[in-house]
């Protein structure tokens, strides 16, 4: 279940606080539990402003209310890495991340998720943990010779 908007590097503390708020009260309506860590979906590379999805995993499908949908998830071919720190140092992450798929030939679709395995409110900035993954494009498929092969 996600809740998306496009907003500036200064509203997404705000923002993120207020989705997982609407989030949480929408499932408490419907008598639903969460059924893993809260995550967001960056849909492209940050210019000046995100477009941004906020999520909760859930074991069914519900009706969609106002601005929030439910809908699958998936991730099928990323590189990942968990940072373990403050929000504020992830890019350090990122960074890191993108090295390695450069590194290794490969190359970003340009979204990302962040899985956020422990809570701001309970957890000291130093031991948050978030797990992240930046998609990948699919390899082109070459014969044995090395051409391209045909579609």
């Amino acid at each position: 279940m996600t809740l998306r908007s496009r907003v500036t590097f200064d509203q997404l503390p705000e923002i993120f606080e207020s989705s997982f708020a609407r989030l949480i009260a929408y499932l408490e309506d419907l008598g639903e539990d969460i059924s893993g860590p809260p995550f967001a979906i960056y849909h492209d590379l940050p210019t000046e402003e995100f477009d941004v999805e906020m999520g909760l995993p859930i074991t069914r499908m519900v009706p969609a209310h106002e601005n929030i949908v439910s809908r699958q998830v998936g991730i099928e071919n990323a590189a990942s890495t968990v940072h373990t720190g403050p929000y504020e140092e992830i890019e350090s992450a990122y960074m890191a991340l993108a090295e390695w798929i450069n590194d290794n030939g490969h190359e970003p679709t340009g979204q990302s998720y962040e899985f956020y395995l422990n809570d701001p409110g309970t957890t000291s900035p130093e031991d948050l943990q978030t797990v992240l993954f930046m998609p990948l494009k699919q390899a082109e498929k070459t014969d044995r010779t090395g051409d391209q092969a045909a579609p």
